[in-house]
């Protein structure tokens, strides 16, 4: 499959928010994304097609240091293919040179997604008791420490 990552922009609202509406419970709406545009901590990518179809996307936020992935989704059809392997590698190699870790939150039910943080470094760190609903399920805190040039 062939695909470009690319940041996102006004031209993406619409995809990414039909791509939400099909991965998430609680979906962001075009809105929201949007404010995210002019947010200066935020930074988004999105994976599209020759057609400018959005096949996935990451959000990122960044305080200082520390980074906070906000959600990594690929449209259903296209999963397994390495397209949110390489979003999320986009924002650990952002990690590496910038960050002091990464950190974000998943279902523990969500196995492939948990997997996939696994296979990128990112460990268990904690757990929010309740925090997802439709259906009501913890989540599992995943972080990725990032050791910088010089310390041990």
């Amino acid at each position: 499959m062939e695909y470009t990552l690319v940041p996102m922009d006004r031209s993406h609202l619409a995809g990414v928010a039909e791509l939400e509406r099909l991965c998430f419970s609680l979906p962001w709406n075009e809105a929201m994304l949007a404010e995210e545009l002019y947010n200066p901590t935020a930074s988004y990518i999105v994976a599209e097609d020759d057609h400018g179809q959005v096949l996935g996307y990451a959000g990122l936020h960044v305080v200082l240091d520390e980074g906070y992935i906000d959600n990594v989704a690929v449209r259903p059809s296209c999963r397994r293919q390495g397209i949110g392997d390489r979003l999320l590698d986009t924002f650990c190699r952002f990690g590496q040179a910038h960050l002091a870790f990464l950190t974000l939150e998943v279902r523990p039910s969500n196995t492939a997604a948990v997997a996939l943080y696994e296979k990128h470094g990112f460990q268990v760190s904690g757990r929010r008791k309740d925090y997802y609903s439709g259906p009501k399920e913890d989540a599992l805190l995943l972080t990725r420490t990032f050791r910088r040039e010089g310390e041990t």
